[in-house]
């Protein structure tokens, strides 16, 4: 990894929870200053290889993806399991994270991910929580699927309360504007240091 960033806004919450939503947003209004890294990139990419898969339908958020989700899951356990930074470090490589001073990694899912980004770039970590009411998940498209809903990928952060900043993105749009608002001051404070 080339470069250190100078601050890593890491987002996690539930399925159709609105993370990619709002990190699509931040993306575009901090610009080139700021990369997206997506975690579950490499290991889609990966997955869609060894198995005949299409890689960009994986990517986004279709039946297509919902269909071999499960599947990616197990596959990629086992692979986390001989070594938890595995896929972050594929991560960085694959969306050339070291160029940019901000990173807005979309997809944080498990403790292991948080202890690794904490041990390797400590208080330059931002930890970020999206929730929604499962109502409005289930209005976006989320059903609850045994072996998806109730595995690690969704449930290993969810004992945790300390996070950084949090927002509901239930459907306010004012309440996710004024959130944005003070990721970017906290981007525009962090660039300065």
């Amino acid at each position: 990894m080339a470069q250190n960033p100078k601050l890593i806004l890491l987002f996690s919450g539930k399925r159709k929870s609105g993370k990619d939503y709002i990190t699509d947003l931040l993306q575009e209004r901090l610009g080139d200053v700021a990369k997206t890294i997506r975690l579950s990139g490499p290991i889609k990419q990966q997955f869609a290889a060894n198995n005949g898969l299409d890689y960009s339908s994986l990517l986004s958020a279709s039946e297509y993806k919902e269909k071999y989700r499960l599947q990616m899951i197990e596959w990629s356990e086992a692979k986390r399991a001989q070594d938890s930074g595995f896929f972050i470090r594929a991560a960085i490589e694959m969306y050339e994270g070291g160029k940019y001073p901000l990173w807005i990694v979309s997809d944080m899912r498990r403790r292991s991910d948080l202890a690794w980004f904490k041990e390797q770039y400590g208080a330059r970590v931002h930890t970020v929580r999206i929730t929604a009411s499962p109502e409005v998940r289930g209005q976006r498209g989320w059903t609850f699927t045994a072996g998806v809903d109730d595995a690690e990928s969704e449930c290993d952060l969810d004992g945790l309360t300390e996070w950084d900043s949090e927002v509901d993105n239930s459907g306010d749009s004012q309440v996710v504007e004024d959130f944005l608002a003070k990721l970017i001051g906290l981007c525009a404070s962090k660039r300065s240091d």
